[in-house]
């Protein structure tokens, strides 16, 4: 491949050379290569993109040599931070039961629980912003603060990526858009209002109360039966309650404490919580794809 002779074609190509990778890391390779050579331009203006292209390529490197260097820095880094994996379980039950010791069904089971509290916050702020945006738009303050709204929607953006990524495990960006050459600060804001994943994050703002609430109830629900159900020897053996199986016409059928009944409580209510790590690590999947869709690559 020749070489390029602008900072766009340069771009084009390393993204053409990343095509095949994560998302997230290709808006990362961009950002650090036209931050780089656009300093680089800004530093020597007289040099021309052409002329700078040629001498960076030889330093900063040519678009299929800086691909090839993302490419091994992530495996590495991906390598170095990813939890220990459970050790293989041939049977069903070993893979069942075996879920207790993956990091990461613990940290999405961590995240439905706070997710109602996230929930919250962000459907509350990407309401607020629109209802204030929509109510003062007819002053220029209520343009000024809709532009500082959107602006801030990008930045949480970035802050629910890494967390996504901390908790769920699905790779997000580092690294902003870069935003494109601008001729004037209205043609900023075009390219801001413009950009598809400036929607995508306010529509993944609203949608998190309802999520929020739903992972949040699921996780409680499933932890709160199971506990009491597997607590259920001990209730017996404390007496602190007994269980009944009923009366059938007028005849009533005693006490089940002590009987095989128990045990199946105990053992159902081990299942619902282990069941609940598995739900988790399947949220972390299902949650982690919808979070790259539309903070990532929504309208790509």
């Amino acid at each position: 491949m020749s070489l390029p002779t602008t900072i766009t074609e340069y771009l084009d190509q390393l993204k053409a050379e990343l095509a095949s990778a994560d998302p997230a890391l290709v808006q990362d390779a961009l950002y650090d290569a036209e931050e780089y050579l656009r300093s680089e331009l800004a530093a020597h203006p007289r040099e021309g993109e052409a002329a700078l292209l040629a001498r960076i390529a030889s330093s900063y490197g040519r678009p299929s040599e800086v691909a090839d260097i993302y490419r091994d820095t992530e495996a590495t880094v991906v390598r170095a931070l990813r939890p220990p994996p459970p050790p293989p379980r041939s049977s069903l039950f070993g893979r069942f039961f075996g879920v207790a010791a993956d990091p990461r069904a613990w940290s999405a089971l961590i995240y439905m629980l706070l997710s109602l509290l996230t929930g919250i916050f962000y459907f509350t702020w990407a309401a607020t912003g629109i209802a204030l945006s929509v109510g003062l738009s007819i002053t220029v303050v209520g343009v000024l603060f809709f532009l500082l709204f959107m602006a801030t929607v990008r930045v949480l953006s970035l802050v629910e990526g890494r967390i996504v990524e901390v908790m769920l495990g699905e790779r997000m960006p580092r690294r902003p858009a870069y935003p494109p050459p601008a001729d004037g600060f209205f043609s900023r804001i075009g390219q801001l209002l413009s950009d598809p994943r400036t929607w995508g994050t306010l529509l993944y703002q609203v949608l998190m109360l309802p999520l929020g609430m739903v992972y949040f109830i699921v996780a409680v629900t499933g932890l709160s039966i199971g506990a009491t159900l597997t607590a259920t020897p001990i209730f017996a053996l404390l007496g602190l309650g007994e269980l009944q199986l009923g009366d059938v016409g007028g005849v009533a059928f005693g006490s089940v404490i002590g009987t095989p009944i128990v045990l199946l409580l105990c053992l159902l209510g081990v299942g619902i919580l282990f069941g609940t790590l598995h739900l988790a690590r399947g949220v972390a999947h299902v949650h982690g794809a919808l979070a790259k869709q539309l903070l990532v690559t929504w309208g790509d």
